[in-house]
């Protein structure tokens, strides 16, 4: 091999944007020993060395440590083994790509909700968080619960975090439910009304685990929907109307009794 074809520890440091103190240490490691030595001792490089510092770079890139790097290091003896490697690096990057798209993600919904709560509290930021991470899409309800239904929910569902993301995309689906009774024209007194109240109320009762006085914590959440999405809040107040004629309905056929609207009502005739 010609002296031209050599690259000395500096010049590869420049070419590969790197430090002479990092190639001698992986020379040290026996990540990267140099192919060639001078007379004088000094490290001398091949285009293969090269290439293989490129791999060696770009696995650390991607957070392996050295010794992980040993062992995932390809021969480069042969075109397969070069395109082996490429093909290695590049779904490794696709998947860092995805990962830094959803950490980004993260950061700008957890940014949104925090400016909407408008005082410093770090049990919800924490709480929200807890939620991006699990990748439930109820995140954003947290800042308008109460403490009360903040330790509710983790008392009930934090080992089986996937039962109250269920609850979470019914309550959503059950809304798409009722707004598509009201463009059929269905009214709260019927089949259809009765039905879904029943389903409504089930979802009520497994969410609180029969817990009544969580009700009208609910019922306290539902008034903070002005903050919600136009589009949670829009079909919220078509919810708020339709489900509360069907409930009132079902309670009465059903013999269901709910001591906070008994409270409620003797609170508005006393008030008369």
């Amino acid at each position: 091999m010609k002296d031209k074809d050599l690259l000395t520890v500096g010049e590869l440091a420049k070419l590969m944007d790197t430090t002479v103190r990092t190639l001698q240490y992986y020379d040290q490691e026996g990540l990267l020993v140099p192919s060639c030595k001078s007379e004088g001792g000094r490290r001398l490089y091949t285009k293969k060395d090269m290439v293989q510092l490129h791999q060696i770079l770009s696995l650390k890139y991607l957070g392996f440590s050295l010794e992980d790097i040993k062992h995932k290091l390809i021969s480069l003896d042969n075109p397969d083994d070069v395109v082996k490697v490429l093909n290695y690096q590049e779904q490794a990057l696709k998947s860092q790509i995805e990962e830094l798209k959803e950490t980004l993600s993260a950061l700008q919904s957890l940014r949104d909700e925090v400016s909407l709560i408008h005082e410093v509290d770090f049990n919800k930021y924490a709480d929200i968080i807890t939620l991006l991470r699990q990748k439930n899409e109820g995140y954003w309800v947290v800042k308008y619960f109460d403490n009360k239904l903040v330790t509710h929910i983790k008392d009930r569902f934090s080992e089986q975090p996937e039962l109250g993301l269920a609850l979470f995309e019914k309550w959503k689906s059950m809304c798409d439910e009722v707004v598509l009774l009201k463009k059929q024209q269905e009214t709260p007194q019927s089949e259809k009304g009765q039905e879904l109240a029943k389903q409504w109320w089930s979802l009520v009762m497994n969410f609180t685990g029969g817990d009544m006085s969580m009700i009208p914590k609910l019922m306290k959440f539902d008034e903070t929907k002005e903050g919600w999405s136009e589009e949670m809040k829009k079909k919220q107040l078509i919810v708020d109307e339709f489900m509360g004629k069907a409930l009132e309905l079902y309670f009465k056929t059903k013999g269901v009794q709910i001591p906070f609207v008994e409270v409620k009502n003797n609170e508005h005739s006393n008030k008369g």
